[in-house]
């Protein structure tokens, strides 16, 4: 019996009835097919995941299927078909180190390229959906392989046709689209815009913007590093709120404000968060807000999963009585609720 602590980058999580590891196509499907109708829960790289100190009542898939597959035009750019357990962040260096522009700002976000269209992973201006082509999964319900368009997958922020459905898609292997190239396009992101020593809407050159990303995630503690427990973390821990007009006119002045294409307005979960009164190095048990930055918590070495839910919880509710909005998680919950 494997406790899930071992697998999830916040080191804590209780144990799982069956745990598989599956490297190649067919062990995964197979993997899904002996669990039957009973619960599975799909693992990666166990980044953006809490898992209950209970464990989990079912089968832990952890997948670690590595390949990577690509063809090359001078005018279509490259098209590459990346196996569901490759990790992220060595993806987008070997698509840098190729001379494949795009992925550049989404440099250092853990986890797997599989995790990646569930929730339309995104930084510093840019989401995966602009670059995937095509999701190939394993449908639970139906049995068998379905393939996704890009149009398909209904990509939102942080949100995707697999992400509204929770437990039916498996996702196989993800197919994206880069241009040739070695500038970015037009950075619109004013702290990366600043960091490269840019004006907002100029370009970069794609291997100095990686490694800027690199640099503001490393100093806001997003980057995983075993010695430091201060980066013991899920990563951001809530998602931007998105909310409407009316409520935006509300928010104190100086609260961050970008319109959205469908007239409503996102906002910062850190300011709310900040101007809530929470503050870096809070405490809850053993679970602790980052030093570096109030969207992570962190395990501070011998935290429980209620620990980390219980902080979640109590800066989810100061921003709740303080500005009327509810905070969402990034991070997905695993026999826990906020």
């Amino acid at each position: 019996m494997a406790d899930l602590r071992d697998y999830t980058s916040l080191r804590v999580g209780g144990p799982a009835k069956k745990f598989v590891e599956v490297g190649t196509e067919a062990e995964i499907i197979a993997a899904i097919e002996a669990a039957g109708d009973t619960p599975i829960l799909i693992i990666g790289g166990g980044t953006n995941i809490l898992v209950a100190d209970s464990g989990f009542e079912g089968t832990v898939i952890r997948i670690k299927s590595h390949s990577m597959q690509s063809e090359v035009d001078a005018c279509s750019g490259a098209t590459l078909t990346i196996g569901a357990g490759e990790n992220w962040d060595e993806f987008v260096a070997v698509t840098l180190d190729r001379g494949f522009a795009g992925l550049e700002t989404l440099s250092g976000i853990p986890g797997t390229v599989g995790a990646a269209p569930i929730q339309n992973i995104g930084a510093y201006g840019h989401e995966v959906a602009e670059f995937i082509t095509r999701v190939r999964t394993y449908d639970r319900q139906a049995k068998g392989l379905k393939t996704f368009t890009n149009s398909e997958c209904e990509f939102s922020y942080r949100n995707s046709h697999f992400k509204s459905h929770p437990g039916r898609y498996v996702v196989l292997d993800v197919q994206f689209n880069l241009r040739q190239g070695e500038m970015t396009t037009a950075i619109t992101y004013a702290e990366l815009a600043k960091k490269l020593g840019i004006e907002v809407g100029e370009k970069a050159p794609i291997d100095a913007t990686r490694k800027a990303v690199l640099e503001l995630r490393g100093a806001k503690g997003m980057l995983l590093n075993p010695s430091d427990r201060d980066s013991w973390s899920a990563g951001s821990f809530f998602t931007n709120p998105i909310v409407t007009k009316e409520i935006a006119a509300q928010l104190p002045e100086g609260a961050p404000q970008w319109p959205t294409s469908d007239g409503m307005v996102k906002t910062s979960a850190a300011w709310l968060i900040e101007h809530a009164g929470v503050h870096k190095g809070d405490s809850h048990g053993g679970a602790r807000v980052s030093t570096k930055h109030v969207l992570a918590l962190t395990n501070a070495g011998n935290a429980t999963a209620t620990d980390i839910a219980e902080l979640a919880k109590s800066a989810q509710q100061s921003v709740f009585e303080k500005f009327g909005i509810t905070l969402e998680t990034e991070v997905n919950l695993v026999g826990l609720s906020l």
